[in-house]
């Protein structure tokens, strides 16, 4: 039998979205996305009453999947080690990020073999071929699988899933590296660059970050990292960068030296996507925390040598079923202002954690009950309150800093992912903080003064209507009076491609859309606009336009007064352009 195993990024699928076909995105869709999405209708697999789902190619598991070992399950039909190494491989790339490396599922469902062998393999098959209207990819009708790929990774999944190896503070110490120590770096900057208003942008497929000078729109340097780095986090000083690849390696980067590089680095697992610092007075820069998807854990270390010193597991009972949860993944991390603390998001369980780190030898931690699945959020205007995403269960959990308490919980649209939100100043309702959705073309607008506006406090208090579904980031600045909401995810190329943006001073009059990848002016590809982030002024807005690995991509940047275009940075070395993270801004929370 000949399997191929194509190198391809993990497709995901984003949730059920429950839109008509006569609807012009569903139209563009079965056009754009889906030719065979007729097919599937006529097999009886998917109503005429969806579209095709929305998806994207995001990153595979950075978990190897050549560490885990076969295993092979009483009722499940036979695999050979040549497929059952094939079709872990392939489930890694593909399957893993939606359904969990154990596969416990989060934003896909669960597929453990007490479910699968149920439905047996000619069920499976079909359903893998076809997709579901509930987000499953089409593997087969879309070509990403073949049908002897469809077939084998329909008996894989009746078998247990292997389980990667653990990844303790050995395995951590082997891989940390202080490249320049403490005391041999510069004593004062040592360079004439505004550090504050410096971007740090993933160049997601290359595994690097380009620093790149706010003020003259030059590449100060192009650091390599780990792949696909998530997020970038300054200092609370902002001496320091830090940045995490999806593979679990952080980078200590030195801004006061003549050229910006990497001083200290490490690896604290096999797949991550969080890094933060200590913010609280008196404890700026001491400590740097990191969470990551596999093994399920954090670690504690120290904030200018990355040197580990603290690990802990997040594995435990789920909020409402209080079922044991063997992978929940660690997601969004803040550090209080209000104590010294970091406020951690845990995936499956759907746990807020308050870790004290006032004493690593005993270690405090306050478990908050929120919603399942969390993953992203930000602070309101005050920094006392942080708004998560309990993407899954459509929710928002407001997490009081001060208190250590959940203050509400709030429903909104279908799956928010928020990025870290918006705050401004609604002319009817006062302080809000705004998230767009995945599922759905709303944008929540939630009351966060429950001082001045107690009535509207943590009640959504506007639903706008975005240009369309898949939306990732949401963002705006204290000094402007614009909301920009990206759809990089969108089905439609042509909403993909824009961005929508709002004035904040007259929402009901709607959105108009800035044609942002047409301003690019680059070649052929998906051209997906990600990532609306300000300059330190708040007078620009730079904007990710993002096509594949061999293809150009582009950073354009507007003038947020007027929304015209003021200037495009692209290059050979600008590959995969994803999040932008202006040192001021983020260090600051500004959003």
């Amino acid at each position: 039998m000949k399997l191929t195993l194509r190198k391809m990024s993990c497709t995901v699928a984003i949730s059920a979205l429950s839109l008509m076909v006569g609807s012009a995105i569903a139209a563009e869709t079965n056009q754009q996305g889906e030719p065979k999405y007729q097919e599937a209708q006529k097999a009886g697999v998917v109503g005429k009453n969806f579209p095709v789902q929305p998806k994207y190619e995001g990153a595979p598991s950075a978990v190897d999947a050549g560490a885990v070992k076969m295993i092979i399950s009483p009722g499940a039909p036979s695999l050979s080690e040549t497929e059952f190494a094939i079709a872990k491989q392939i489930f890694f790339e593909r399957c893993a990020g939606c359904h969990g490396v154990l596969r416990k599922g989060a934003t896909g469902k669960p597929l453990t073999p007490d479910i699968t062998q149920k439905r047996g393999t000619a069920y499976l098959k079909v359903f893998l071929t076809y997709g579901s209207p509930g987000g499953m990819p089409n593997f087969g009708t879309s070509g990403e699988l073949t049908p002897t790929e469809i077939d084998l990774m329909a008996r894989y999944i009746q078998h247990e899933p292997p389980v990667p190896p653990e990844y303790g503070i050995k395995k951590m110490k082997a891989s940390w590296e202080v490249i320049i120590p403490p005391e041999k770096r510069p004593t004062r900057k040592m360079n004439d660059y505004n550090i504050e208003n410096i971007f740090s942008v993933t160049l997601r497929d290359a595994g690097k970050v380009a620093l790149i000078d706010g003020d003259t729109k030059k590449v100060i340097n192009i650091i390599k990292t780990g792949y696909a780095v998530h997020i970038s986090r300054p200092s609370a000083s902002g001496r320091y960068l830090y940045v995490i690849g999806r593979d679990a390696k952080v980078n200590l980067i030195d801004l006061w030296m003549e050229k910006p590089d990497t001083v200290a680095q490490i690896k604290v697992g096999l797949e991550a996507r969080s890094v933060e610092t200590s913010k609280y007075k008196g404890w700026e820069d001491k400590y740097a925390i990191a969470g990551t998807y596999w093994p399920p854990q954090f670690v504690i270390m120290n904030g200018d040598t990355l040197e580990p010193l603290k690990i802990a597991s997040t594995r435990g009972m789920t909020v409402g079923t209080q079922e044991y949860h063997p992978e929940p993944r660690v997601a969004a991390i803040v550090a209080s202002h209000e104590h010294p603390e970091f406020i951690i998001n845990v995936k499956e369980t759907g746990k807020v954690l308050l870790v004290n780190y006032e004493d690593l030898t005993s270690l405090k931690i306050t478990s908050i009950d929120a919603a399942r699945f969390l993953h992203d959020g930000g602070w309101d205007s005050t920094q006392r309150y942080f708004m998560s995403a309990a993407n899954k269960s459509n929710k928002i959990a407001v997490i009081d800093s001060k208190e250590d308490k959940l203050t509400a919980l709030i429903e909104v649209g279908k799956i928010p992912h928020p990025g870290r939100g918006a705050n401004f100043n609604d002319p009817k309702y006062g302080p809000v903080w705004a998230t767009s959705h995945l599922g759905d073309n709303n944008i929540a607008v939630i009351g966060t003064d429950p001082v001045n506006h107690p009535e509207y406090a943590w009640k959504v208090v506007r639903m706008l209507k975005g240009q369309g579904s898949v939306s990732l980031f949401i963002k705006t600045h204290p000094k402007s009076h614009n909301l920009y909401v990206d759809t990089p995810l969108n089905a439609s190329a042509k909403v993909s491609q824009s961005v929508a943006v709002f004035d904040i001073d007259n929402l009901d009059k709607g959105y108009e859309v800035l044609p942002i990848a047409e301003w690019a002016d680059i070649g052929a590809g998906p051209k997906r606009v990600v990532q609306p982030e300000y300059n330190k002024a708040g007078d620009e807005v730079w904007f990710s336009v993002w096509s594949g690995e061999a293809q150009e991509s582009a950073i354009v940047i507007i003038d947020d007064k007027t929304r015209k275009l003021k200037k495009v940075i692209k290059g050979p070395w600008l590959v995969t352009p994803t999040g932008k993270f202006n040192i001021y801004n983020t260090k600051h929370d500004v959003y």
